[in-house]
């Protein structure tokens, strides 16, 4: 199975990048900064150089040709402005989509966050960033190419992982560490019967691989 990951030298990406490649996987991330590629071939994945923000849509569905799985976990950052929320969150997580539609990936996997909504008020950065988020997560549900499950991670953590979540609809407000993250994603990557679905992911009681498997009904 291939997998390609947007946003490949990520905090969370790097983490799933590890995962996947202890899994048996190829995994490729893309990245920006060609000065990151080592990282990604420490962490098992093939790094590919393109920027989600000025490529089209046609360079992008090349790279994802032959993918199995796409996963979107790039992002503008905490010390970006409200113009890169709208290119990076919303424009690159879109254009992404899109790619993988056209390649005919059937596999999707979105990391959103936990209060992305299109018609979220206000103007501050962080109010342009879950706008940003919502957007693309809509966008998403429109794609019906894709098999597509949405992750809205509480407050992340760099925390040690304790592989205990609480993976449901609505969780409610919470903490929860990368380690986590990833380690849920890496789950979904294997749990198609997710499709449709739009998660809220904090910490919790329940062992990674069984919350996983009772989202999806198992």
């Amino acid at each position: 199975m291939r997998i390609v990951i947007a946003g490949g030298h990520g905090r969370i990406a790097l983490r799933l990048e590890r995962l996947l490649a202890a899994r048996g996987y190829e995994v490729a991330g893309i990245i920006r900064d060609p000065e990151q590629g080592g990282d990604l071939r420490e962490a098992g994945a093939e790094p590919v150089l393109c920027d989600l923000e000025s490529a089209s849509v046609e360079h992008v569905a090349g790279i994802l040709q032959g993918a199995d799985v796409a996963v979107f976990a790039a992002g503008a950052g905490p010390g970006s402005g409200a113009a890169r929320k709208d290119t990076v969150d919303r424009g690159a997580a879109v254009l992404f989509a899109d790619a993988a539609e056209r390649a005919r990936v059937r596999r999707f996997l979105m990391v959103s966050t936990m209060g992305a909504d299109p018609r979220h008020e206000g103007e501050e950065v962080f109010d342009v960033y879950l706008r940003a988020k919502g957007d693309a997560d809509a966008h998403l549900r429109t794609r019906l190419g894709l098999e597509w499950t949405v992750l809205r991670p509480g407050q992340l953590t760099d925390d040690a992982g304790t592989g205990l979540v609480r993976l449901e609809a609505d969780t409610g407000r919470g903490l929860v560490p990368r380690d986590d993250v990833a380690a849920v994603l890496a789950e979904l990557v294997e749990t198609p019967a997710t499709a449709g679905l739009t998660l809220e992911l904090v910490s919790g009681s329940a062992p990674v691989s069984v919350a996983v498997k009772d989202v999806a009904g198992n």
